[in-house]
């Protein structure tokens, strides 16, 4: 009620006054009485004409650091505000809009501002915290901005500049470093790249050996050793690692296919999965993050491209459950054919479900199959664990990727 009135306390009280005064005025018969009553409710009426007829007008510009703030993060929101008003204002107070998806206390006191009839005014700069609650795209603003008359009789209200976008990204868990095992170095993709230009990088130079072509002289390399060198070209290769990220509305509740935050076991794996491509880039593999259709669901992120990585965990802001395809799979046929880490992020698994899983997992260096779910996982044929909703994510790839762990019911 207080925000709808118009009527500052100091309005308020020279309107009740200025009544009073016209009453007692009447009779009393009091002449002096009567113009003070009138000039009291006319400066009021003049208040309000000037807050209704003179427009106040504005911009702002805001800075949000970081740039994509993750659930449960903070992030710094700076505005650079600049009034334009004909006719000067008194210290009020500012609010910027906040959607449901962040928390945060974005309001305060706003400065007195000079007229702008004659010159620009110079910026107010404010600051607030926000705390990503729900991953999801926003709408930060616009901002509102409450002040008086000259007078301080009327509140004027007006809104400056527009809504910003703002995106918030899934958690991102620090997860443990991969076994360095023998078996791990077999899961890479070979790609040889044969370059035959003198000086390239790829190239080395070896030994002459009986049979080699005397075109291929290394000629430098000849005469910094003082025996003669050939050039061979060095074999280039990229591990490549692949993500599944099972959605298929099945493993999770409705929800995760109708409201972004819904189902907290969906999110749980979204946060699950986006680790696990931070990890597996961190670590240099080039890592496809892949439906359990087969449908690639973002761009293939480079080894040590960590920030890519966090990039695509960005895209992943969005992302929602879809309605099952007829196959029903978990693993895709083509990532089962990939001898490179897998890691399968999945919700409830039934057992019609571990025939495939179990065929799967023979051919990958390092297959790890965390799910979000209450029960525990069993018989496989994975490095598999399982993680409650909103639970430990770090610990249960602890638990599905260390060495030690023999493959269940493999």
């Amino acid at each position: 009620m207080k925000e709808r009135w118009p009527l500052t306390l100091r309005g308020t009280g020279a309107v009740a006054l200025g009544v009073v005064a016209l009453i007692v005025a009447e009779r009393a018969a009091i002449p002096e009485l009567l113009y003070f009553g009138v000039l009291l409710l006319a400066l009021v009426l003049f208040a309000a004409a000037s807050a209704l007829l003179v427009r106040a007008s504005g911009e702002v510009v805001r800075t949000v650091s970081p740039e994509v703030p993750e659930v449960g993060g903070l992030a710094e929101v700076q505005l650079a505000v600049r009034v334009n008003s004909a006719l000067p204002t008194l210290p009020g107070r500012w609010s910027d809009g906040l959607p449901s998806g962040l928390e945060g206390r974005a309001e305060g006191g706003f400065p007195a501002a000079a007229s702008t009839l004659r010159r620009s005014g110079a910026p107010v700069h404010l600051r607030y915290e926000v705390r990503g609650a729900v991953r999801g795209t926003y709408e930060l603003g616009p901002v509102r901005v409450t002040t008086t008359d000259p007078f301080g009789l009327v509140r004027r209200r007006f809104r400056v500049g527009r809504a910003s976008a703002l995106t918030v990204a899934p958690t991102v868990v620090e997860l443990g470093p991969l076994p360095a095992t023998p078996g791990e170095a077999g899961g890479t993709r070979q790609s040889a790249a044969l370059q035959l230009g003198q000086g390239a990088d790829n190239l080395v130079a070896r030994p002459y050996a009986p049979g080699d072509s005397m075109r291929r002289i290394h000629w430098r390399a000849t005469a910094h050793r003082d025996t003669l060198m050939v050039r061979q070209e060095e074999q280039e290769s990229s591990p490549a690692a692949t993500v599944v990220f099972d959605r298929a509305l099945s493993r999770w509740s409705p929800t995760a296919a109708e409201t972004i935050g819904g189902d907290r076991a969906f999110e749980t794996a979204v946060s699950v999965c986006v680790s696990a491509v931070s990890r597996l880039v961190h670590e240099g593999y080039t890592v496809e993050v892949v439906d359990s259709d087969g449908e690639l669901l973002a761009e293939p992120v480079a080894g040590g491209e960590d920030a890519e990585a966090r990039a695509l965990a960005a895209s992943f802001a969005t992302l929602r459950a879809r309605i099952d395809v007829p196959s029903h799979r978990i693993v895709p046929a083509s990532v089962a054919a990939m001898l490179g880490p897998v890691v399968v992020v999945t919700g409830r698994l039934t057992p019609d479900d571990l025939p495939p899983l179990r065929a799967a997992a023979q051919r990958s260096a390092l297959p790890v199959l965390i799910a979000v779910s209450e029960d525990a996982i069993e018989g496989t044929g994975w490095h598999a664990s399982s993680v409650h909703p909103g639970g430990d994510v770090a610990r249960a790839w602890d638990e599905a990727a260390r060495p030690e762990d023999a493959r269940v019911g493999g």
